[in-house]
């Protein structure tokens, strides 16, 4: 028999793969039981142990093995977020193709026999870029995100008229694996409690999915008044360290009666770049888990499996300063940044195992690792020697400098350049006024690397140079804020440079495409340049290489070399920064590696200072608790409550 759907989908047919996995959708049901504090499947008592896992920042060639993982570490469920700017890079162009194939994976979580709690936002958090939000949204700079603004409202119902049709074919009563969606994510922490906003949002996801699938909010506690929205179930989110019993009575003032659910049990956290790597106990975790388990709750725990945040996709948080997340998203998680089961999985699944069924069998082996190198780079050339093909399109040009958001530069960088208006003879203070260097800027004079200056810190470069020099502004986006902020997370200069007294005007923004100039790069008839001995600054290192051996998943090193950019073979692995740490090595899955003697290629864009060596190796383990104790002496930043580097992050409430 057809699933029932709302009028306005009946165009839509549920997928073969579906029909043929599961029972019909007449029989099947997901439903809060009152009256006994319970979930009901298919009218029998049901409580789900879950963990979350993004598709997003797993190759979708690797989605089974990492399901197969969960559904071995006895799992009955997965929860993941669909993040907007994934699927929606400009406006109204879509792309769920590869990778973004959010139908797939569904299909490939049936196969594992895993049900799915669905976050589809808009809001996501996730330590991804700008918390799943498009960027594209900032280009009218007075949008509200996250509230009743109608110019907010219009993307967002634009967004969801594409996203949950696909869904709504594999909601659980129609067939699918979709047993509960959630609404907004974490809502109260953001400190707009705007409830029309929420109510807005409740509205449309009925109108567009009908009456029967189980909506629902997360919020950690001091969020649930804002967060909670009556008609969607109220759950909660805290850590092994927070006080169970605490957080269960308050959420019980939201939602008296039904199953307590814990939508976000910290299996671990997350790193910044320049913070220790975050652990938590195997001891810490089981304990926590067995002890909801044995209140009858149900429980998420995040992550899982974390996976990385390969390219520009990194979130920030904003905790005192801004601060940056890194390219792992390890989090250590039960199943490790590269697939492995680790001891706090075969913990966990012993807990799981008091209290229901487990499945029999071996688990799969951890994937094979390779070593290799080291490896000699090449210098290829400084950044600005390639300026014409990283922009094509020629500059743009402004008396005063423009945002990424208003000249459409999503992510990645973007070069500034002015010229010198009269010769300074002495060093000369330059700086940005109001902490307007979103987020690193690499300066530089007549091509020569003058210095860093960066976001929430004080520092400024002293500059010489001759009327018509050429001043080059090199600013990076280190991610958008995903969390701790209610104000919109520009990037670029965002306010005009000065040198001495002076402000600088007569800008040209160069948007820079160098994943695009690094994809076609053995295409190219590179330019010449004349290099320094020592160069400094943003310059391009690359060396091609054989694998004769077999191939396996490996880890990038790179001792000695300051902060950048990686490709492999013209994928972008993701950033860099072994002087600041903690994470020393970038995950490098086996199939981005040309097997049987054939050449691959390593690009680097290299932002600083190149070691005298600039050799790179491959690993087989990763290395990411190393942090530069220089870095955590650098106190002088802009804000006075500012963490210092080694101070332990506070686990709740994110």
């Amino acid at each position: 028999m057809a699933p029932k759907r709302p009028s306005c989908l009946r165009s839509l047919l549920l997928p073969l793969s579906l029909t043929l996995l599961l029972p019909q959708a007449d029989t099947r049901s997901f439903i809060v039981d009152r009256d006994h504090d319970r979930f009901l499947l298919d009218g029998a008592p049901f409580r789900y142990v879950s963990g979350s896992l993004h598709y997003f920042r797993v190759p979708r060639v690797l989605w089974a093995d990492r399901l197969l993982k969960m559904r071995w570490s006895g799992l009955n469920a997965i929860q993941f977020y669909v993040p907007w700017n994934y699927h929606e890079p400009q406006p109204g162009v879509y792309n769920f193709n590869g990778s973004r194939d959010l139908i797939a994976f569904l299909n490939e979580a049936a196969l594992a026999n895993l049900l799915v709690i669905l976050r589809p936002g808009p809001y996501i958090c996730a330590e991804w870029e700008m918390g799943g939000l498009p960027s594209w949204l900032l280009r009218k700079p007075e949008i509200r995100l996250r509230t009743s603004d109608p110019d907010f409202l219009a993307a967002v119902d634009s967004w969801f008229k594409v996203l949950l049709p696909k869904i709504y074919p594999w909601l659980y009563h129609n067939g699918g694996n979709i047993i509960s969606i959630q609404v907004e994510n974490e809502y109260g922490s953001y400190g707009a409690c705007d409830f029309s906003y929420m109510r807005h949002l409740a509205g449309l996801f009925r109108a567009l999915l009908g009456e029967k699938i189980l909506l629902f909010t997360t919020d950690g506690p001091e969020g649930l008044k804002c967060g909670s929205l009556q008609g969607l179930y109220t759950t909660v989110d805290f850590g092994p360290a927070d006080n169970m019993t605490k957080i269960f009575t308050l959420l019980r003032k939201y939602e008296p009666h039904g199953p307590l659910v814990n939508s976000e049990y910290y299996t671990g956290w997350l790193d910044y770049w320049g913070q220790n790597h975050s652990t938590r106990s195997v001891s810490a975790v089981t304990k926590g888990l067995e002890n909801m388990l044995k209140l009858g709750a149900s429980v998420n725990m995040y992550m899982f499996h974390g996976g990385t945040n390969f390219g520009y996709w990194n979130g920030a948080d904003k905790k005192g300063r801004f601060l940056s997340i890194t390219t792992s998203y390890d989090y250590d998680a039960p199943i490790s940044e590269a697939g492995d089961p680790t001891p706090k999985l075969f913990a966990l699944r012993d807990v799981i195992s008091k209290f229901q069924e487990v499945p029999l069998g071996p688990l799969p082996p951890p994937s094979p690792k390779m070593m290799l190198g080291p490896l000699t780079l090449h210098l290829v050339g400084h950044l600005l020697a390639f300026l014409d093909l990283l922009c094509p399109s020629g500059p743009i040009r402004s008396i005063l400098p423009m945002t990424f958001e208003a000249v459409k530069q999503d992510r990645g960088f973007m070069l500034y350049r002015t010229y010198m208006t009269h010769t300074i003879f002495e060093p000369t203070p330059f700086w940005v006024p109001n902490n307007g260097v979103h987020d690193r800027a690499y300066v530089m004079v007549d091509g020569v690397f003058q210095g860093v200056l960066e976001r929430n810190m004080r520092d400024k470069l002293f500059l010489m140079g001759k009327v018509g020099s050429k001043l080059d502004i090199l600013v990076e986006n280190m991610g958008r804020l995903s969390f701790g902020s209610n104000s919109s997370d520009f990037k670029g200069l965002l306010e005009p440079p000065i040198l001495g007294q002076t402000i600088l005007t007569q800008w040209m923004m160069f948007p820079l495409k160098i994943d695009n100039l690094v994809k076609w790069w053995f295409l190219l008839q590179l330019p010449k340049w004349p290099y320094p001995q020592a160069p400094s600054g943003p310059t391009f290192y690359s060396k091609t290489f054989p694998i004769l051996g077999s191939v396996g998943d490996t880890f990038l090193h790179l001792p000695g070399w300051t902060k950048g950019q990686v490709w492999i073979n013209g994928f972008n692995l993701g950033r860099y920064w072994t002087k600041r740490g903690p994470q020393q090595t970038l995950y490098v899955p086996r199939f981005l590696l040309f097997p049987r003697g054939a050449l691959n290629k390593i690009t680097l864009l290299e932002l600083e200072n190149v070691p005298l060596q600039p050799q790179v190796q491959f690993l087989d383990k990763p290395i990411l608790n190393s942090t530069s104790t220089l870095h955590r002496t650098h106190i002088n930043s802009l804000s006075a409550d500012t963490l210092s580097a080694s101070e332990p992050m506070e686990l709740s409430g994110h």
